[in-house]
């Protein structure tokens, strides 16, 4: 084995450090255009998607030479069994990889360390593992294909797609990697045998396919699903499109201007002082937060949710938040020199969240930016160049958006909205006396626009909750109209409910073709990651028959299906149950993996 493995690390030693060369060049040209250790998710999935396409490719030219006729009998004809020939030529390929990805990236996050001001984090050191894992989940999916035909490659696009949606971070996110890589080498093990056409044999190999498989069904059937909604809006009665939005839903309240919906708001909820608040709106232009974050930063992510520099104009510094410091990095941007760190307040403590910063917030002075950590916002003072607290909300609600309305700061946590009174001293710290804190009816996720009109004595505000209207998260869209007043009293004048725009069918489509897989595949998504806020809502119950009628017909199908393929009781019984259990989704499954008749699936 130790000569096969020689003559393939020598069979792509060229190409190897061709693509080297070619992947460091590029690095190097981005790195110069802008700093790629800061980067945010979509810019890091575009780089794993080409590493991974590159994986692939290699997989297929590998394995797929080595598949044709003879030279799959010669490969095999071999004193050592097939998965030895397996792991060696595995192995050569990860070598191979090794240099095409992982030595580069390497050798950049070195480079950027020892000879630039630029952040470079522990997190960082963990890209091009990561890189690499990617490039080797890649590599098997390719192998497969080649291996087993594009049918059951199905099964490792859904592997590739879990990887994509996964929803970990940091060192969590290296061990879903890791996880993703063993299933696809345990696949690319169950096929390397000399008839590759073969039903998997045992219970676990057939479910190491079938499972990935049923997935890769479901996915394609979402994308079908996916293609008639195109129709749908081509057809024009698409809600999103219609020229009158459906009346009393949503999308009717969200296509409003803010102004005509706060007015609605007010005459539905009919207040003792409507004509003054009507007034004050009217007089007013509505305003929104000036940032609201859709989820909260983790430290020591592998990318960053938002970015984490920001530049001083007035003295050509960019500050980076450094995680493993907790504290900005600053680098002087004429000449690139090492500025030094920077911390709350003289002592230059450490942040006690990812500080995130969001820009130049009304009310604060020209070239001062505002940063958000934890449940505190914070204030960069260019003329001074230190970072003060600003203002707080209750401890251990981090706050998610932030902004001014007239003299108010309004802050908003997941549980709660806050307004403060804006002081006269310089920087508008809040005045004296405790903010005014109304508890939400929704968590963040589900809120698709809030709008701020200042009155006298307090602040207005609309919240529409309908961001996930359209999906089966199956919480009723509302439309809440708040009032909060300086001394503190908070006062919920309206809720109303809206009507759904888009029928059950649509908006459970990714539910009722397999409950069981939906719900696996979201435990997947989320597999070592923080805990999402929302809670399920009852499924209606046209949805849930419509769902027991399709896992019924497929397990008469399946039954039908083992029937022909001559399958012996024990296994048919377990295919029955499976396809039962999973729905469509697992009869396409089946159908795809073709037992033989009379053999064993």
């Amino acid at each position: 084995m130790w000569s096969l493995f020689k003559v393939e690390c020598v069979r792509f030693r060229a190409w190897a450090l061709i693509a080297a060369a070619v992947h460091l060049c590029a690095l190097g040209f981005g790195t110069r255009l802008a700093d790629l250790a800061q980067q945010t998710l979509p810019v890091y999935r575009a780089m794993g998607s080409v590493y991974a396409l590159a994986g692939v490719l290699l997989g297929l030219y590998q394995m797929g030479g080595y598949r044709r006729g003879s030279h799959w009998v010669t490969l095999l004809h071999r004193p050592v069994p097939p998965a030895r020939i397996a792991l060696t030529l595995c192995a050569a390929a990860g070598v191979v990889l090794l240099a095409a990805v992982l030595f580069p990236t390497l050798l950049l996050a070195a480079w950027q360390q020892g000879t630039t001001a630029r952040v470079v984090d522990l997190r960082h050191w963990l890209l091009p593992g990561s890189a690499w894992l990617v490039a080797m989940a890649g590599y098997l999916a390719g192998a497969f294909w080649a291996l087993r035909g594009p049918r059951a490659a199905l099964a490792a696009a859904a592997l590739l797609a879990w990887l994509a949606l996964a929803d970990a971070t940091g060192v969590a996110m290296l061990a879903v990697e890791l996880v993703l890589v063993a299933w696809l080498l345990a696949l690319v093990l169950c096929a390397f045998k000399p008839d590759v056409e073969a039903t998997p044999r045992g219970p676990l190999a057939s479910a190491l396919l079938a499972l990935p498989l049923s997935a890769g069904a479901y996915l394609v059937f979402l994308l079908l699903l996916f293609g008639l909604e195109f129709l749908w809006i081509a057809q024009g009665s698409h809600p999103l499109n219609t020229a009158v939005p459906p009346r009393g839903g949503h999308t009717e309240v969200e296509r409003m201007e803010p102004r005509a919906r706060m007015l609605k708001a007010l005459r539905e909820a009919t207040p003792p002082d409507l004509a003054p608040l009507e007034a004050a709106v009217e007089a007013n232009k509505p305003q929104t937060l000036a940032v609201r974050l859709r989820e909260l930063p983790q430290r020591n992510a592998l990318a960053n949710l938002a970015p984490t520099q920001f530049d001083d104009s007035e003295r050509h510094i960019r500050w980076t938040f450094s995680h493993d410091r907790m504290r900005l990095q600053g680098e002087h941007l004429l000449d690139g020199r090492a500025v030094g760190t920077l911390g709350i307040g003289a002592t230059g403590a450490a942040f006690p969240r990812v500080a995130l910063p969001i820009g130049q917030v009304p009310g604060l002075p020209e070239g001062d930016t505002a940063l958000l950590a934890g449940d505190t916002l914070y204030r960069y003072d260019s003329a001074d160049r230190n970072i003060m607290p600003l203002v707080g909300i209750r401890a251990g609600e981090p706050i998610i958006g932030a902004g001014r309305v007239g003299g108010r700061w309004v802050l908003m946590s997941d549980q709660a909205l806050y307004v403060f009174r804006a002081g006269a001293n310089t920087g508008n710290a809040p005045a004296a006396g405790g903010p005014t804190r109304v508890a939400l009816p929704e968590p963040n996720a589900r809120l698709s626009s809030i709008d701020l009109v200042t009155l006298d004595d307090g602040v207005l505000a609309c919240l529409v909750y309908s961001e996930l209207a359209h999906t089966e998260d199956g919480a009723r869209p509302t439309r809440v109209l708040l009032r909060t007043f300086d001394d503190g009293r908070p006062t919920l004048l309206h809720v109303k409910p809206l009507s759904f725009d888009y029928p059950a069918l649509h908006r459970y489509r990714s539910w009722w073709p397999s409950p069981a897989l939906h719900a696996v595949l979201r435990q997947a998504q989320g597999l070592l990651a923080p805990a999402s806020p929302l809670s399920a809502a009852p499924i209606p119950m046209p949805i849930v028959v419509l769902a027991g009628g399709l896992m019924l017909a497929s397990a008469l199908m399946s039954a039908y299906w083992a029937r022909r393929r001559a399958l012996t009781g024990p296994t048919r019984l377990a295919w029955i149950v499976f396809c039962a259990a999973l729905g469509l989704p697992a009869l396409a499954a089946f159908v795809l993996m073709k037992p033989r008749p009379g053999g064993r699936a």
